[in-house]
């Protein structure tokens, strides 16, 4: 799945677009490296979210294409 796709779905950014500016400004890493928005996300992954000075780090643990508000936060584990 498209990284800015799995950023919206899991419910770590809620825009599509807002994740694609993100990964566009350089504030998202994929397992410790800059991610384009087109990146694959698979389970194991780390992701690294700059929001200003506060910084998100979670670990993907499953990728689906869908998924309820409420199961979203299962996609991920804070670090």
């Amino acid at each position: 799945m498209r990284l800015d796709k799995y950023l919206k779905v899991s419910r770590l950014i809620k825009r599509r677009t807002v994740a694609n500016e993100a990964c566009d400004a350089g504030r998202v890493s994929l397992n410790g490296k800059p991610a384009k928005a087109s990146a694959e996300v698979k389970p194991g992954d780390v992701l690294t979210i700059r929001f200003g000075n506060r910084e998100v780090n979670a670990e993907v643990l499953s990728v689906q294409e869908t998924v309820h508000k409420e199961e979203a936060k299962e996609m991920f584990r804070y670090l």
